[in-house]
This record gives structure tokens, sequence and C-alpha cells, in this order.
């Protein structure tokens, strides 16, 4: 079964909520509401249409960025995996229509937005301290030898591939 990806630009319709799994894994959810506008030829002026609702739930760094930077209100871009769930609640069944996001920003048509990186990625980037990095080699580099005849024959396999793909691109999968 192949997943469906969306874009939905829409509202944020209600305070972003950060909570943590049963395992520690931060999450975040919210609901977005997106309208749909039309032009409405009878008036001369664009009016709303329908407004659908989506839960959208973001895990890990994601949550934890959205529940610092998204309020109710602002308008942005959630891009995530959709799915669909019937539940029943008190003999009631409804649907769930929720997003988990794998990227979710401000919308740019709509206003401006300072970008900060966070500082738990700053660390990621910067230089291991001295006594956590790699141990440096004290002996030279062994001569090459098969390791380089091997790459010169994966370089040649390579190669070969693509000018194949470029010649008959259908058998080339």
């Amino acid at each position: 079964m192949s997943e469906t990806f969306v874009t939905v630009a829409g509202n944020v319709a209600t305070a972003p909520e950060m909570k943590q799994s049963v395992t520690g894994v931060p999450y975040t959810r919210f609901r977005l509401a997106a309208t749909e506008r039309r032009y409405d030829r009878a008036t001369d002026r664009w009016a709303d249409g329908h407004t659908n609702f989506y839960t959208v739930w973001a895990w890990r760094a994601l949550a934890e960025n959205v529940a610092a930077s998204v309020g109710v209100g602002e308008p942005v871009v959630v891009h995530g995996k959709l799915r669909i769930v019937e539940r029943e609640d008190k003999g009631q069944t409804y649907t769930v229509v929720a997003i988990d996001a794998a990227a979710i920003g401000h919308d740019m048509n709509r206003g401006t937005s300072a970008f900060r990186r966070t500082a738990r990625l700053r660390m990621e980037l910067a230089d291991p301290p001295a006594e956590l990095a790699p141990p440096q080699r004290t002996t030279p580099p062994k001569p090459p030898g098969r390791a380089k005849k091997a790459q010169a024959a994966a370089d040649q396999e390579r190669d070969e591939v693509a000018s194949e793909a470029v010649r008959a691109p259908e058998l080339v999968s």
C-alpha cells in the first residue's frame, strides 16, 4: 500500500499542545483550518468557500520547534503523510483527518518570519570536545592495492550503468 503525502496551507486553529509519548518521544498536536477562496462574479469579490480541518501531528525536534514557533491564527504550510481514521465514541462514529507532519513552516505568502537555528542542532554541528574526538592515526596508511582495483571496477560499473540509462532509460530502474 502506498502512502499519500499532502501539502496544506491554512491557519493554526488551536494552540499547539506539546506532550511526550509513553516512550518519552516529544510530540506536538494542533488543528489546522484550510479555507478555500473563490471569486464570486456576481458580487465581484473573493469569498470564503468550505473549510477543512486537519489534526496535525509533529514528532521529535519538529514537535519542539513547532511548539516554540507557531501560535493560534498564524498562517502555516504543512507537508506530511495523510491519515484518515474512523473512530467511535459513545456510539457515534466519526472520521479524523490527520497529517503526520514531515515539515511545517510559516506561509511566506502572508507575512514574514525570522529563522533561528536551535541550540541543540548547533551543538550537533559543532566540533566534538577533544576527549570525544576520534583518535588520530599513528600508523601510515597501507599502500593502495586491492581496494584501489575494487574502486576502479565499481567506478567502471557505475559508468556503464549510466551510459545504458542514457541509451535505454526504460531498461534501468
